[in-house]
């Protein structure tokens, strides 16, 4: 299928690696000109940092003319309990640090991001803005308190984005990953990875560029009624949680 990509201008946060780094590739491999941000890339842009990520916009507005798509796939993870015992006494506790952290990259980042982008969309009439959400925003799980939190607050970002920004022609969508076999993820120990694989229906998990592809349909004319969406891609994953 022709997702008539060509030629449009996409930002991809965290685009340096995994989903990211896929991502980047099938929209490149759709004719688009994509600008890969991460703190890992030159030009360095860390998306919590509201000057760094305005200046970036900016200047890609003034080289293209304008944002096409963008993709809030940045992210990271910091998980713990939020209480740990062990042995009847309190082990330990999430602590303030790993929860700021988390919520300031996965949560504030998308916030920053999509703000500096959103005037530039409403003034050319037309715009996608995907943002990576996770199942684990849709159902929690152990040890996640921040991580699950941030994606849950992304699917709301994305309800509410699509209510103010669609009169503007301005589409807004999530995407839900469940196991996906980046590198990190393929660094775990086998056992883990064999759990992963068993509570997924399909028996399998998924790639990078399951995820890619989902993007780049959403961001396609394709996907043109599609608006305040979450599509899972997880293999089925949801239905056994």
């Amino acid at each position: 299928m022709d997702l008539n990509l060509r030629d449009k201008i996409v930002i991809v946060t965290g685009g340096a690696a995994g989903i990211g780094r896929a991502t980047v590739a099938r929209f490149e491999n759709e004719g688009a000109t994509v600008l890969a941000w991460d703190v890992t890339t030159e030009p360095k842009i860390d998306v919590t940092n509201r000057e760094e990520v305005e200046a970036a916009v900016n200047d890609v507005v003034a080289k293209y003319g304008r944002i096409d798509v963008l993709v809030n796939n940045a992210g990271i993870v910091r998980d713990a309990q939020l209480v740990k015992v062990k042995d009847g006494a309190i082990a330990s506790m999430m602590d303030d640090a790993t929860f700021d952290a988390v919520i300031n990259v996965n949560l504030k980042g998308v916030f920053v991001c999509t703000r500096a982008v959103v005037p530039h969309m409403i003034r050319q009439k037309s715009g996608v803005i995907l943002n990576a959400s996770s199942i684990v925003g849709l159902y929690g799980n152990f040890g996640q308190t921040n991580y699950a939190a941030t994606k849950a607050g992304v699917i709301s970002f994305t309800k509410t984005w699509a209510r103010e920004l669609g009169k503007y022609n301005i589409r807004v969508n999530a995407v839900a990953p469940g196991f996906i076999a980046t590198e990190m993820v393929k660094a775990m120990p086998e056992k883990v990875l064999d759990g992963m694989r068993q509570h997924t229906p399909l028996g399998v998990m998924g790639e990078p560029e399951d995820i890619a592809n989902a993007y780049a349909w959403l961001a396609s004319d394709a996907a043109k009624f599609v608006h305040g969406a979450v599509l899972s891609v997880d293999g089925g994953l949801v239905l056994g949680t």
